[in-house]
């Protein structure tokens, strides 16, 4: 696997920590770094979405979202 970075938002970034981030996998499948607010999100999520036991709910900063739009493609 290998992850390219979208954005290159490294504002929010901290001696290499802390560095929420969208990156691409080479297979166009997307990874997001960021806060894991799995336990604050599950009670407020709206009807039909879930948190599987795999899974984690993950915030981004708006302006890392922002930033990496522009790579995002559209399909």
């Amino acid at each position: 696997m290998t992850l390219k970075r979208l954005g290159q938002s490294g504002l929010q970034c901290s001696y290499g920590h802390h560095c929420p981030q969208i990156l691409e996998r080479n297979d166009g499948d997307f990874v997001a770094v960021g806060l894991d607010i799995t336990e604050e999100a599950t009670p407020v999520l709206p009807p039909g979405p879930g948190i599987g036991p795999n899974e984690r709910a993950v915030r981004i900063p708006r302006q890392v979202m922002v930033a990496a739009r522009a790579e995002l493609p559209a399909a």
